[in-house]
Parts: C-alpha cells; sequence; structure tokens
C-alpha cells in the first residue's frame, strides 16, 4: 500500500476518534523499534492505535510481530515523555465504507 493511501486512512482515523472526544497527541511516532500510527488520550487512558486498511481483511496484518513492534516502541515513547497514565493497545481498521474500532487489543 502507498503511504498516500495510508495517510489517507490515517485521517479518516483521526477524524474519527476526535468525534468520539479522544485527544490526539501523536502520529506517526517513530523509535528504533518501530512506529505507533495515532496516540491519543481519552478519560485519562492513553491509546496506542495502529490503523490498518486496505481490501480484505486488514485486521489480519496486526501481527504479533507488528505488536511486539508496537509495545517497544511505546514502552519507548513513556520513558520519554515521563507520562503515568493507563494505557492500552488499539486497532483501528479503516474500510472503503466503515471503520471498525477494536479496543484493548492483547497477544499475551
Amino acid at each position: 500500500m502507498s503511504r498516500k493511501i495510508g495517510n489517507k486512512a490515517e485521517d479518516k482515523a483521526v477524524e474519527f476518534l476526535q468525534d468520539l472526544d479522544f485527544v490526539i497527541l501523536e502520529r506517526n511516532f517513530y523509535s528504533k523499534f518501530g512506529e505507533i500510527d495515532i496516540i491519543a488520550l481519552k478519560d485519562d487512558v492513553l491509546h496506542f492505535v495502529e490503523v490498518k486498511s486496505g481490501k480484505g481483511e486488514p485486521v489480519y496484518n496486526i501481527t504479533p510481530a507488528k505488536m511486539s513492534k508496537i509495545v517497544k516502541t511505546s514502552q519507548f515513547y513513556l520513558n520519554k515523555t515521563k507520562l503515568t497514565f493507563d494505557y492500552c493497545y488499539d486497532g483501528l481498521i479503516v474500510k472503503e465504507n466503515s471503520i471498525d474500532f477494536i479496543e484493548n487489543i492483547s497477544f499475551y
């Protein structure tokens, strides 16, 4: 998938989250471990959000290996920012005519 298509999906994801009263803290946060698409705050809980889009079932692209990178990157972010909120990992699946929000993904 091209970066342009990915950015469009992330723009839709940000709008969706903002409509649900999330405050967007970061987009495309990078570390040596990987990237987190969106970091948002709602009700004193940090949400590390992985956005997936495309044909078929993009949710299957949120693999254990991808989650491992997200977890390491989130720990780097928390150490860097010194934020002490509770946090969770979410998936946001953007399809042509729908958005599915999967809160609190866990692979452990």
